[in-house]
């Protein structure tokens, strides 16, 4: 076992550990991360329809609620597949926490999978700008949603959603800069860190946690 993949989690791919080496070299600030936060956890999602409905709830919302509305939602006979939603009346998925907007998108997720525009393994076989733009056609999934469930439900190595708060604050508390870096700047910013922009994103990801406290997992 080398040095660098004791700093990561068991369970990370083998591309995880040629991306933290690479990354001792474009950014080593950056790569340092989890010999101060501790060993990055490998968080994952499911890669298909299950993956993106749970990214489709957690929208807008803080973690503790999104919990609590999946939780209800996993509850619901068939809501966890394209079929069994579109089969339950709205007043269930409305009892189970989800808005008139993130009910309507999630017919609409569950519609573009029953009817084959969407599939795991379509995504899959996609580039990742192919992949983000089929995503993103859906309503209500746009392009930030796609990068992140690419990136945790796909495991693709070089995806870095710009878009997220959660990663402008974390550079910006790591480097001390005056200000959050704004989308465009952050996605410029990135580019240094390609082909491994995903580990990057998960070290700022587990740099931010570890700054403000929260559990790895979370």
């Amino acid at each position: 076992m080398t040095k660098l993949t004791v700093l990561l989690a068991a369970d990370a791919p083998e591309w995880a550990g040629h991306a933290l080496a690479a990354l001792t070299t474009l950014d080593p600030q950056l790569a340092a991360i989890p010999q101060t936060a501790g060993t990055l956890p490998w968080r994952r999602r499911e890669a298909g329809f299950t993956g993106l409905l749970r990214s489709l709830c957690g929208q807008m919302i803080s973690n503790q609620a999104a919990t609590a509305i999946w939780g209800r939602l996993a509850t619901l006979p068939g809501a966890l597949t394209p079929a069994g939603l579109l089969a339950l009346d709205d007043e269930a998925l409305r009892q189970a926490g989800l808005s008139r907007p993130k009910l309507a998108h999630a017919r609409a997720l569950a519609t573009a999978f029953a009817e084959g525009q969407l599939s795991a393994e379509g995504l899959s076989a996609l580039s990742d700008e192919a992949a983000i733009a089929a995503i993103a056609a859906i309503p209500g999934f746009g392009s930030w949603t796609a990068e992140v469930h690419l990136l945790f439900g796909h495991d693709r190595p070089d995806i870095f959603p710009a878009g997220d708060l959660a990663l402008a604050a974390s550079l910006t508390a790591l480097r001390g800069l005056p200000e959050r870096p704004k989308p465009k700047q952050l996605a410029e910013i990135s580019r240094a860190w390609a082909p491994w922009r995903s580990m990057a994103a998960r070290l700022l990801w587990h740099h931010w946690r570890h700054v403000t406290g929260r559990p790895a997992g979370e």
